[in-house]
């Protein structure tokens, strides 16, 4: 609202002073008055870095509803034990529609089978692909999600955008 007035308070100006304005710094300032939304909206970037499930969940609520929404099979529930001691990168954009379907139904899936992981990392990154740690470039992330499996620092699996199967299966080739 406040921008809106400071654009019309611009815009009234120019009228009431259009004789002693040049014609062309006048197309100027018109022009700057009217992209100042664009520049408060382009200015306006993704949360990235570490984030919490609890975070997650609460702050973001597309995230929240697929959460609600899915319910795991009885065999991805079995599946997600194989895990088990396992690292697990997940790497993903608060912005990106796959990631807010994908990464809400590992919550759930982890949730229900309880399987203790080594260590989980939630990262979330800007519209580059990046975040200020450097995670997303050390694993060298093209496409989000990615949920990376780890044992001992080795990568063993790597899933990428959506499962061919479902995630649990996925998420546990090979294993």
């Amino acid at each position: 609202m406040c921008k809106l007035l400071v654009i019309f308070s611009i815009v009234s100006l120019i009228t009431h002073f259009k004789s002693y304005l040049n014609p062309m710094f006048k197309q100027l300032v018109l022009l700057c008055a009217l992209s100042m939304p664009l520049v408060s909206i382009a200015a306006t970037a993704p949360f990235s870095g570490k984030i919490s499930t609890q975070a997650l969940l609460s702050d973001y609520d597309k995230f929240n509803k697929q959460y609600n929404a899915f319910t795991p099979t009885e065999e991805d529930i079995a599946l997600m034990q194989k895990l088990e001691g396992k690292e697990l990168i997940v790497l993903f954009g608060t912005w990106c529609h796959d990631s807010q379907r994908e990464v809400p139904k590992l919550i759930k899936l982890l949730d229900e089978s309880k399987v203790t992981l080594a260590s989980i990392d939630y990262v979330a990154v800007g519209y580059n692909k990046r975040d200020d740690a450097g995670v997303a470039q050390a694993h060298d992330l093209q496409y989000t999600p990615t949920f990376i499996v780890k044992d001992d620092g080795k990568e063993l699996v790597r899933v990428i955008e959506k499962p061919k199967g479902t995630l649990a299966q996925d998420l546990t080739k090979g294993l």
